[in-house]
């Protein structure tokens, strides 16, 4: 049998680094859908730790001079958890000023 012209043998080594190459982009692939995944949930986190401290805030604000059940004034305990959540990166410097300008506001 003899070999035409528009027969081309192929080889092992093109064919793998094509589909080693195809391997290496879908890994980076799916370490990018992972990053974004992972900011996604960190901005969710950050955004459930804020909503929870806005509706502390807009409970029923008791006097200003009553304490609560640990003795300590509402509007110091809101401050206490807002500096925690400062603290532990949940909230950022700009939602932390505005949350506190809202607990000050408010008392």
């Amino acid at each position: 049998m003899v070999m035409g012209r528009g027969f081309v043998r192929r080889r092992p080594l093109a064919r793998a680094a094509v589909i080693g190459g195809t391997f290496a982009a879908g890994r980076a692939m799916g370490r990018r859908a992972e990053q974004n995944q992972d900011a996604e949930a960190s901005q969710n986190d950050r955004i459930s730790s804020l909503e929870a401290s806005q509706a502390a805030a807009q409970q029923p604000a008791s006097q200003p001079g009553q304490a609560d059940a640990e003795g300590a004034p509402p509007m110091l305990d809101q401050l206490a958890r807002l500096t925690t959540l400062h603290d532990q990166g949940a909230l950022t410097d700009e939602e932390f000023a505005a949350a506190k300008a809202q607990v000050l506001g408010s008392g």
